[in-house]
């Protein structure tokens, strides 16, 4: 049993260093599933959204004074 990463054997270190790359690997191949499948060609434009005019939302038909 070794307690410390200095004492460890050659076995060890090689264990360490695969599930290194292994968890390294799965958080790449997450981060590239994860990126949103927008086409390439409207990235390097700015989307702008102007807004429209005020809206009230209600739940009754009660009228709104002011």
């Amino acid at each position: 049993m070794n307690h410390t990463f200095h004492s460890a054997d050659r076995a060890t270190h090689l264990k360490i260093l695969v599930v290194a790359l292994v968890a390294g690997i799965a958080v790449a191949a997450f981060g590239i599933a994860a990126r949103s499948s927008v086409d390439d060609s409207q990235t390097a434009s700015a989307r702008v959204v102007k807004a429209g005019k005020p809206v009230v939302v209600t739940s009754s038909d009660t009228p709104m004074v002011r």
